[in-house]
């Protein structure tokens, strides 16, 4: 069973994705911020990190930046799932990025080939 980290500060889309990749068999967990994600995965390291971009405490860009610098992470691979998708100026610290609201089709599709990468 694969393990997602999901990073977002708004509890209703964290809850709501939750539900569908747990139905779909994927392992769950779940921050409300960079920072909260950096935490949790001291303690766990997943096989994807599904991020926002705009977030309070630590944003998408430095998570992302973080999760590369860190030899454990850094492999980890990262999908940007946000209504304001990242600059184009922006160094490409992440995987791939779908733009909310995403097709519920779409944004599985996309989970299963990350984590297909992983194994």
């Amino acid at each position: 069973m694969h393990s997602i980290l999901l990073v977002d500060d708004e509890p209703g889309i964290l809850a709501a994705w939750r539900l569908i990749l747990e139905g779909e068999g994927y392992a769950v967990g779940c921050a409300s911020n960079g920072a909260e994600a950096i935490a949790r995965t001291a303690s766990h390291l997943p096989d994807l990190i599904i991020t926002d971009w705009m977030m309070p405490v630590m944003d998408g860009a430095e998570l992302c930046r973080r999760l590369k610098a860190m030899p454990l992470l850094a492999g980890v691979p990262v999908l940007i799932h946000s209504a304001v998708p990242p600059p184009d100026g922006e160094a490409k610290n992440w995987t791939a990025c779908l733009r909310k609201p995403a097709r519920t089709a779409l944004f599985l599709t996309t989970v299963a080939q990350l984590c297909k990468h992983r194994r």
